[in-house]
């Protein structure tokens, strides 16, 4: 097991720090006003901001997470789903989500330097 960068450790956490942030200003929101924001907003907003830090890692080169991409995606498929009234079978999205992700993992993956 090799060491990651300290600089790569330090911004993730700083990515980290944002997301954590913008999910809780994104709740406050969503809490002030209540009857006004549409059913399956909160979802959509979780899975964007999932599937954004998981974007900006990779771009910056920082090991992105498995667990957060597909809770991200999930999110976002039943977030999506809400808002246009139509009600998602879950448990095949899972599948459909888990296939996708073990066909993608062999592109995702750094290679060996």
């Amino acid at each position: 097991m090799t060491e990651q960068d300290p600089q790569k450790m330090h911004l993730n956490k700083r990515l980290e720090a944002i997301a954590w942030g913008l999910f809780l200003i994104m709740i406050g929101g969503l809490w002030m006003m209540p009857e006004t924001v549409p059913e399956g907003t909160w979802l959509l907003g979780v899975g964007i901001i999932m599937l954004g830090l998981n974007g900006v890692r990779y771009l910056y080169g920082i090991k992105m997470s498995g667990f957060t991409i597909f809770l991200g995606i999930v999110a976002l498929c039943i977030g999506i789903g809400a808002l246009f009234g139509v009600d998602l079978p879950i448990f095949p999205i899972l599948i459909i989500i888990w296939g996708l992700s073990v066909v993608l993992e062999p592109f995702l993956k750094k290679k060996p330097k």
